[in-house]
């Protein structure tokens, strides 16, 4: 009876607008219709329209609970994890409160006196209900979703060489008017301000090190700090100066 957008990162949302809230109610009409019709769990000793109105009202109510509750557990403001254990989760919250629904629902529309054994059996079947409605809601949610757009790749791939493309972008280094390209093929120059480079190669994860260089995280072989200053190995043997303007930056992230 939950919905949910979030997946490794994880985002799919829970019922964040009217067209989920639609989809999710429409979702648990279509099955309250079918327990209805096949007097589902003992519910066949009701008439075909009481029926209809006990399974409709419990899993429109659920729904309305259950998309409450995966608001928290699938919504934005949650902390990533496995998506089993979140629909797991949800279960669990949904099916606690809303098997004392349940008990009263079962007390009006047919007398019964639910006992200890009795309320727990009813658990389990208000929880195998819920863990279907939140896995279909989940899958139609998902379903829904728009395809992500691929990333353009960084403006600064374009000036490469024609002998260098196709290659990783290890390393830029400003030499007087020119920039010396450290890449996975080899290195050549262009003619360019590195103030620009810097600029054109966002999308590429990698940081200024020095005024006179730029170098890229997946590079690095290896970094060294010693007499006040660090030094990163690219991994075809250049060394890279890192200046005291930079150091701090690099530290914070985490690559020296």
């Amino acid at each position: 009876m939950a919905e949910g957008r979030t997946l490794k990162g994880f985002n799919w949302g829970a019922y964040s607008d009217l067209k989920s809230w639609a989809r999710g109610l429409t979702v648990s009409a279509a099955a309250g219709t079918f327990l209805a019709l096949s007097g589902a769990f003992g519910t066949d000793e009701m008439t075909l329209p009481m029926r209809f109105v006990y399974w409709i009202a419990l899993m429109l109510l659920g729904t309305i609970w259950g998309g409450t509750v995966a608001n928290f557990v699938f919504g934005p403001q949650a902390q990533a994890g496995h998506v089993v254990l979140r629909v797991l989760v949800t279960t669990l919250a949904i099916s606690g409160p809303f098997t004392g629904v349940v008990w009263l629902a079962n007390r009006l529309f047919m007398g019964q006196r639910i006992g200890l054994y009795e309320s727990a059996y009813l658990f389990l079947i208000v929880a195998l209900i819920s863990l279907v409605m939140t896995t279909i809601n989940l899958l139609v949610e998902r379903r829904s979703l728009p395809a992500a757009e691929p990333l353009a790749p960084p403006r600064f791939l374009e000036r490469l060489p024609l002998k260098l493309r196709g290659a990783e972008v290890w390393a830029v280094e400003s030499e007087d008017h020119y920039l010396r390209l450290h890449t996975s093929k080899g290195q050549d120059l262009i003619l360019l301000r590195l103030a620009d480079a810097v600029a054109e190669l966002e999308g590429i994860e990698g940081t200024q090190v020095h005024r006179s260089w730029w170098v890229a995280r997946d590079a690095i072989a290896d970094a060294k700090r010693g007499d006040g200053r660090a030094t990163l190995t690219l991994k075809d043997g250049c060394e890279v100066p890192v200046s005291r303007t930079y150091a701090r930056i690099i530290r914070e992230k985490g690559w020296i």
